[in-house]
Parts: structure tokens; sequence; C-alpha cells
């Protein structure tokens, strides 16, 4: 059959790594060098269609709709596409390209409810009890995620300099953590905004719960209104945000903080980057992410400059997110027949696809956590040295 010959044609390429495959006919064949990573069984020959069309969205909507199945770690089929990416780069030179969706000012409250608003109770089972849905930081691998998030805030709140009587801007606040331990452990004001109807509400529960609402509170609004209000803040944080601002759209982004920061002021961005140029992912853009894109250190430095910030401090946190992602996806699976009884099967096979598929990103792939540390011009009196980072 034409179909199992084209699929066989490409997996005799593979130079890396290993892939059994199971075809809808019974016969099983091995592919690599080495020991396969895992098994696919493919149910029928349009799957091979689908794949060959189009590797990332075909294989993706296979697996969510039970036409793929995978015997063993589903991570292999990530890490092998990785691996062998010369490999699936001749097969996309014939792949019809996938337009992305249009992240436009308009449409991005939209976006982002379509991964945030999936409901309070869907994270709270796998997130840690801080809602941190963000790399943490890991002082040794053996960290548990509740520490490891709450270094992280540490560490972030520290890159920021706070001081009391400050004011604190965080662009996608998320569940409000960041702004909340600001407030008790820094003694600042500030405001939270976020697109999400669920973030928000559960934001400023948090908040009045802890009595902190006279000093700080989330808004339910884009940043770019806020910049328009002509609002200044003394510290700018954005932490996971920046990968939902969309290509062609990030200036927009650095004009909106270069509005807002004070002459003196200083921000901290934190946001996964790609090592390479790349387009979206035609999945992840349909299922997890719509509208998002991941730049390039280089491109976001450029920016940085570009709107006469000055880079003060460049991290990358790159192996903190595989451990942050390998802990989430092991919670997410401990949490199976509670997530298909909440949305359904296909829902839970999505999500167990996106943790796998980030986790190799992190773990192998392309994929750089990066906190960029930057200063509205010129700081001659910030610190000489680290050290107020591990103190």
């Amino acid at each position: 059959m034409v179909e199992k010959r084209l699929l066989t044609a490409i997996l005799n390429r593979l130079k890396h790594g290993g892939l059994q495959v199971e075809f809808w006919d019974g016969e099983i064949i091995s592919f690599g060098p080495v020991k396969p990573y895992c098994t696919i069984v493919i149910k029928h020959p349009r799957v091979v269609r689908a794949i060959i069309k189009n590797p990332s969205l075909g294989f993706g909507e296979a697996y969510i709709n039970g036409q793929v199945e995978v015997r063993g770690d589903i991570i292999g089929i990530p890490r092998l596409a990785d691996e062998n990416q010369a490999v699936f780069a001749k097969v996309a030179k014939y792949v019809p390209s996938v337009r992305p969706q249009a992240n436009k000012r308009s449409k991005q409250r939209q976006q982002i409810a379509h991964h945030y608003d999936l409901g309070n109770d869907f994270y709270k089972l796998w997130l840690d009890e801080s809602m941190l849905y963000s790399c943490a930081y890991f002082k040794t691998p053996t960290d548990t995620l509740e520490l490891a998030q709450k270094q992280k805030v540490e560490h972030i709140l520290r890159k920021l300099q706070l001081k009391p009587g400050l004011r604190l801007l965080d662009i996608g606040s998320g569940w409000g953590q960041l702004l909340i331990a600001a407030a008790q452990q820094y003694d600042i004001s500030g405001i939270g905004v976020t697109l999400s109807e669920e973030q928000f509400k559960l934001s400023n529960q948090r908040i009045a719960a802890l009595g902190l609402q006279d000093r700080i509170e989330v808004k339910l609004m884009n940043y770019q209104d806020l910049a328009e209000q002509k609002i200044k803040f003394d510290r700018i944080a954005s932490v996971g945000m920046y990968e939902h601002v969309g290509i062609g759209n990030h200036h927009n982004y650095f004009e909106a903080v270069r509005k807002m920061l004070s002459h003196d002021g200083l921000s901290v961005l934190h946001t996964i980057t790609n090592r390479y140029e790349a387009p979206n992912d035609p999945w992840i853009d349909k299922y997890i992410f719509p509208g998002g894109y991941l730049p390039t250190v280089a491109k976001t430095a450029s920016l940085i400059e570009q709107f006469d910030f000055e880079l003060q401090d460049y991290e990358n946190l790159r192996y903190h997110y595989a451990l942050t992602l390998e802990e989430w996806r092991r919670r997410y699976e401990a949490h199976k027949e509670e997530i298909i009884s909440m949305y359904d099967e296909r829902f839970y096979r999505m999500w167990e696809l996106y943790l796998a598929g980030s986790v190799n990103g992190f773990r192998h792939g392309n994929l750089t956590l990066s906190q960029f540390v930057m200063t509205a011009g010129p700081n001659p009196n910030g610190p000489l040295t680290r050290d107020h980072l591990y103190r």
C-alpha cells in the first residue's frame, strides 16, 4: 500500500533514536539505530496521509482523536522529531504552510480565554498550591514543586530590586502570586493585569482574603489599554505572558512598557524563547496557544535596545523548566480520571501530548527560558554584583 511505503521511506532515514510502528494490517516495523523509544499504532491509512501532509498537525489530531495509539512514553515522539530535524525538514518542504491564527488586539481576550479559562479547578489539580503556571526555580533537582515555585518568586522579586513604597505592575499576573508576595515581603503597592476571567476572579479573592486589597489589585484589561492611561510604575514584571503577544506585535509590548516605566525604573521579562527563528507549530496554535509565538533571545534583545532600555542582566533557566514540566506532567497524569470526567478523553489526550512535547522541548529541543532585566536607560546606582540575588 502506498501510504505504508511512503511512511517507511521517511522513517528509514532516521539517524538518531528509534521508533516502532504497528500498521493497520498488523505488520510491525522498527526504525532508527537504537531501541525504539515507543511504539505507535496506526489504525488507518488516512492517518499516514495526514501526517505526511503536515507532521505536527496530522499526528497531533490523529492522537487526540484516537486514530493513533502510543505504547510506552509518548515523549518519545517529540524527542524523535527533535533529534531528526533534518529528516522531517525534507518532508516539511513539501507541506503546504498553515497560516497561524491572527493575534490582533481585538482577539487577544478570546485567545487567552481558550487556554486560561478552562476552569480554576482544572489547574488546581496539577499546579502547586500557589497556582503558579510558569517556570519554577530549582536550587537542587530534588526540590519540591512548591519550594521551587516559592524560590522562583523570590528570585524575580530580588531581580526587581524592590523597596517599600514602590509601585509595581505585573503584566499577565496569572493567579496573583507574584503581586501578593511582593506586597507581603516588600510593602509595595501595585496592579496586576490579565485577560482571563478565571484568573481575575480568583486573584482578587486571594488578595481580599489576605487583607491586601488596599495596596494591590488585579484588573481585567489589556496592558496596552493601561499604557494609554499614562500611569507610571517604578517596577514592571511580566512572567509567562510575552509568549502570547504574537508575531509582529512585540514592539507593542516594549512600547507600552516604555510608556509606563518611570525614568529610573526597572523591568523583568520572564519568557519562553526559541533558539532559532521558527514558525508557530500548527498543532499548538490550533489547540493550545492560539496566536502565540516564541521569539529568539536575539530578537528580544534587539527590541530592548530599540526602545532605549539597557539590558542589565540575562539568565537562561532552560532546565529549570524541564524539571517544572516533568512535575506538572506527573501530577496531570495522576489525575487522569478526574480530568476525563471534567472534560473528556479527547481533552485529556490533547493536554497529555502538549505537556509531553513541552518537557521534550526544554529537555532535548530548541526551547529556552529567558529572564531579561532592563532599566529605562543607564542605572549608575544599581548593584555592582549579583550578590543580591543569592543572599
